[in-house]
């Protein structure tokens, strides 16, 4: 493995370059995805296996430092949005009948490959073989489920809804904040007592993601996310290699055919994806080397992890993102669907962690 000053002097050298040859904006967007994946990898601060400790072992904790990170990052983006309407967007999207099946169909999944959108990406830098797996399938997924949305948004959506419509930017910010308290204390109260204590790390983890990704929105203008990114990689493949896509309404979108003549680092969600996989990747090697975790599963539990990496991406994007862009973002800016997205999401995660077992997968987790 790279000795750590090789590694940081590359990680250095990434961040320079793209700034001199990219831009500034984007060199910084990759420096705060690197501080994603560090602090995602080296605080073992996740999405998918709080929800799996909480479920099985009624231990809130992860939860609970999730809730933190969105209410700091709600306390920010609400004035941020309100004050520079046209410089920053928020994550919304309308509730609707894909909407709400994607989340849950996401839920399923992110259990049985232990890693939400983030997570994957994390695990993957880290050397997970799982996620290693799961990543290139969860990859065309969101693809496919990009190049059919508009077939499912057919089937029944809702207008775009916002607690900034009903109540104004204070009120929806008290209303997020009320909503994430009352989360928090369900989760706690549900917990033993000897759960309930949030671990220091934690602590620190909820504040250096919130902080990075207010860092994300203000340098970008747009919320943290992970799906779009991962989609546009597989349709630049796909375009590379002849495919067509005009037959899609999203693909053939303006915006999203300017982005495919143009190269993934100028892409914000795309490179703070890098820079997930890589500041993992950092994390992972100085601690001596990429996980030792490799996978003994049978071939049936494989063909699960390639199945469900590819029903992962393409739900996502039919839940408009998943637990960054729906949940994390989406709360965090006002998004009603972002709630939906946490309840759909959730109830299917009680389902995966059950499946788990059935279906040729172990039980160990991040």
């Amino acid at each position: 493995m790279p000795s750590r000053m090789a590694l940081t002097i590359f990680l250095c050298a990434a961040v320079a370059a793209t700034a001199l040859f990219v831009g500034a904006r984007y060199g910084a967007l990759l420096l705060v995805g690197l501080g994603l994946g560090l602090t995602l990898e080296g605080l073992r601060f996740g999405f998918a296996g709080p929800w799996r400790a909480f479920i099985l072992r009624r231990e809130p904790a992860g939860i609970a430092a999730q809730l933190v990170a969105i209410a700091l990052v709600a306390l920010v983006a609400f004035p941020l949005l309100a004050a520079r309407p046209d410089e920053l967007i928020g994550a919304h999207a309308p509730i609707g009948i894909a909407m709400l099946g994607g989340a849950f169909v996401f839920g399923v999944c992110m259990q049985l490959v232990i890693g939400c959108g983030s997570g994957t990406l994390v695990n993957a830098g880290s050397g997970n073989a799982i996620a290693l797996v799961a990543l290139p399938f969860f990859i065309i997924g969101s693809f496919a489920g990009a190049y059919h949305l508009d077939w499912w948004i057919d089937l029944g959506t809702a207008p775009t809804l916002t607690l900034q419509t009903f109540f104004g930017p204070l009120g929806g910010l008290v209303a997020t904040l009320i909503g994430l308290a009352v989360v928090a204390v369900i989760a706690l109260s549900w917990a033993s007592p000897e759960n309930r204590r949030i671990p220091r790390r934690l602590w620190i983890a909820a504040a250096v993601v919130a902080g990075l990704a207010i860092l994300n929105l203000v340098i970008s203008g747009q919320p943290w996310g992970v799906v779009y990114g991962l989609g546009l990689w597989a349709a630049k493949g796909a375009q590379f290699f002849g495919a067509d896509l005009s037959g899609s309404l999203f693909w053939s979108a303006s915006g999203n055919v300017e982005r495919l003549q143009q190269s993934i680092l100028t892409d914000v969600t795309s490179l703070t994806n890098v820079g997930i996989i890589l500041g993992a990747f950092a994390v992972a090697s100085w601690r001596g080397g990429l996980s030792a975790d490799r996978k003994r599963l049978p071939l049936n539990g494989w063909m699960v992890v390639a199945l469900a990496g590819l029903l992962m991406g393409y739900s996502a994007r039919l839940a408009f993102g998943c637990n960054v862009g729906a949940f994390f973002s989406g709360i965090s800016t006002g998004s009603l669907h972002g709630w939906a997205w946490f309840a759909a999401a959730f109830v299917g995660s009680v389902l995966g962690v059950r499946l788990r077992s059935r279906l040729g997968l172990d039980e160990s987790s991040r």
